[in-house]
């Protein structure tokens, strides 16, 4: 099922008299492909949750349309759009029996008995917990209970699931298990998904799409890796990547970077001040290279090293940099580096868009 947001907009009213309405979501345009695994991704009050209800039925847009297919559902309520949607914090009916939970659906669109039975046991099978059916949700670990959610939502052989933010109850290990599980399923049912996250590990690694916000509007749509190695912006850049983007004031002079009084790296842009993103695996150690920062202290990662540096016109705290553990260097208050051409990016220091170098 495609999905396609015409000019959607959602204003809230300002709590204080006299405050300006809050836009939680500014004119947002765009189409999510039938099939595919959409993650929304931003920090917390971009607009991305609020999206989510809009998709759902929860919120009604201020402004703008919403397509399922042809279908304009932009009134109907949440019961006739033929959703699935998962909570952060699974909404089981406690006095419920997992398969009661899953069943739940069924039970209200009136489909018999023996049906919805047949239907919640496929569903369980699908997310592995067929053989919980009789327990009660205070019997199961968290990351049961997010399955049980997410078998109760598919029951209804939704043609849109929708998660929002579905696993930040879980812990770490149980993330990673439950996000490679979401993945399976959605590629075994090949339902459109839209997934609602402010962790772009997460997002990176299950979505087919990513569409990051900032403050209601969108920042750039793409496949994961695209929007990594091509940020449109500074923001982008810098919400994407762990460890965060080292980020420099840098000043452009006759063909040449310079940051500090270093000529660093060579480029073919008009003479200006900018900022200069270096992501962590982009620095290469070079005895002789151009770039030399004062080091601070090294941390052995195992496969890799984590050097910690400073430099007066760095962005922030500390620089971060990310090196092979077998890179033998000669520690020094200052060490030195080249920068990788792919992993340097320069933006310019008022609009903060990216410029082609």
């Amino acid at each position: 099922m495609e999905i396609k947001l015409e000019n959607l907009t959602k204003t809230f009213p300002s709590r204080k008299k006299g405050d300006k309405d809050v836009v939680a979501v500014n004119n947002m345009n765009l189409t999510i492909p039938s099939g595919k695994l959409i993650g929304l991704l931003g920090p917390s009050g971009c607009g991305k949750s609020t999206t989510l209800y809009m998709l759902s039925g929860l919120e009604s847009p201020t402004e703008g349309n919403i397509f399922f297919g042809n279908d304009n559902v932009t009134k109907l309520p949440p019961e006739k759009r033929g959703i699935g949607l998962v909570f952060q914090n699974y909404a089981l009916y406690p006095h419920m029996t997992v398969e009661q939970n899953i069943m739940f659906p069924l039970t209200n669109m009136k489909v018999s008995k023996t049906e919805a039975k047949e239907r919640a046991y496929e569903a369980s099978k699908l997310v592995q917990i067929e053989g919980l059916l009789n327990r009660k949700p205070n019997e199961l670990s968290g990351g049961q209970q997010q399955r049980v959610a997410i078998a109760r939502a598919l029951v209804k052989k939704p043609n849109v699931l929708l998660l929002d933010e579905p696993l930040s109850n879980l812990d770490a290990r149980l993330r990673l298990q439950t996000r490679e599980e979401i993945k399976k399923i959605q590629r075994e049912t090949g339902v459109t998904t839209v997934f609602v996250t402010h962790d772009q590990e997460e997002a990176m690694s299950i979505c087919d799409e990513m569409i990051v916000m900032k403050e209601g509007v969108v920042q750039q749509i793409g496949n994961p890796q695209e929007i990594y190695d091509n940020p449109r912006n500074l923001f982008v850049a810098s919400f994407l990547g762990t460890p965060q983007i080292n980020v420099f004031k840098g000043i452009v002079k006759e063909g040449k970077l310079y940051i500090g009084n270093e000529d660093v790296f060579d480029l073919n842009i008009l003479d200006q001040e900018v900022f200069v993103s270096i992501r962590p695996e982009g620095f290469i150690y070079n005895e002789n290279g151009r770039f030399s920062l004062s080091l601070d202290h090294i941390e052995v990662m195992g496969r890799d090293k984590s050097i910690i540096a400073k430099h007066d016109s760095f962005i922030g705290e500390k620089i971060r940099i990310i090196v092979n553990s077998d890179t033998k260097m000669n520690i020094e208050d200052k060490i030195r580096f080249d920068i990788n051409p792919n992993k340097i990016f320069i933006f310019n220091d008022k609009t903060e868009e990216r410029i082609d170098i």
